[in-house]
């Protein structure tokens, strides 16, 4: 048994494009994880969901903590912890990025967010015609339709240790970490799980949808964690692949639909 696939480390976002919080155990919903992207940043100028896909307005988001207790989100901003939704975490984070904002449960009517393509040609998706590297775009934000949540499309993101350590020896060095990804679920696996794969973790059954298509987010510093832009490049080169019904693209990890609700825990073997 101690050699089976296992859970190794779920991280939980409760604010879209904030600092993840690291679980040792959490609740799936049919919609994803409990609690997860359940908050954005909203532009009071236009009306934008903030995300770190466009860094010069909202890359700073990522030096934003967050904790999620019984419902009730906490904001750290600048290493004062604030109450998600009060006027003073809506004052902090406006000057804190310097842009007015508030913080939201509720969608727009129009959820859509700004991005910037990164600079190498093979980080394009092909199904973004009429765009090139480095040019702004506006898109929807997927996830609001299909989940209810601030995510961008899947209920629940997955990486693997595996395609970590593959993605580090590509670069020279040891695996990349895996919170450069923004992943849920990070699983001991060889390789990234194939579209209609189901993964038994316990009493949860998540059901892979497609390979996560990878923006300039992977690059940036997260927290601590400093940019690399290396890891763009190397995702470029080694990992653009064909996406079923939508074109090439540099994907890394991969989202998954929930089958059947439940706990994870880290250590939570795959059977």
């Amino acid at each position: 048994m101690a050699d089976m696939p296992k859970i190794v480390a779920l991280w939980r976002f409760p604010l879209k494009s904030a600092l993840g919080e690291s679980l040792g155990a959490v609740e799936v919903e049919k919609n994803g994880l409990q609690g997860d992207r359940a908050w954005a940043c909203i532009d009071d100028e236009d009306g934008m969901v903030g995300s770190a896909k466009h860094p010069r307005r909202w890359g700073r988001l990522l030096e934003v903590g967050t904790s999620l207790r019984r419902d009730e989100l906490t904001v750290h901003v600048g290493g004062v912890a604030l109450r998600a939704g009060s006027a003073a975490a809506d004052a902090a984070l406006t000057t804190h990025l310097g842009r007015p904002v508030r913080l939201s449960r509720t969608a727009p009517d129009d959820p859509r967010l700004h991005r910037v393509l990164p600079d190498d040609p093979g980080l394009v998706p092909e199904w973004m015609a009429g765009v090139g590297p480095g040019d702004e775009t506006v898109s929807s934000v997927g996830g609001v339709g299909r989940l209810g949540r601030f995510a961008d499309f899947g209920a629940v993101h997955i990486v693997t240790t595996g395609e970590l350590a593959r993605l580090g020896a590509l670069l020279g060095g040891p695996a990349v970490a895996a919170a450069r990804f923004r992943p849920n679920l990070v699983l001991d696996l060889p390789r990234d799980p194939e579209p209609g794969e189901e993964l038994r973790l316990g009493d949860v059954v998540l059901r892979v949808d497609l390979p996560t298509p990878r923006c300039v987010v992977p690059g940036l510093g997260h927290g601590e964690l400093p940019a690399d832009r290396s890891v763009l490049g190397a995702l470029a080169r080694h990992y653009r692949i064909q996406v079923p019904d939508l074109g090439r693209a540099a994907c890394f990890g991969a989202y998954a639909d929930v089958v059947r609700p439940g706990r994870l825990r880290v250590g939570q073997l795959m059977h």
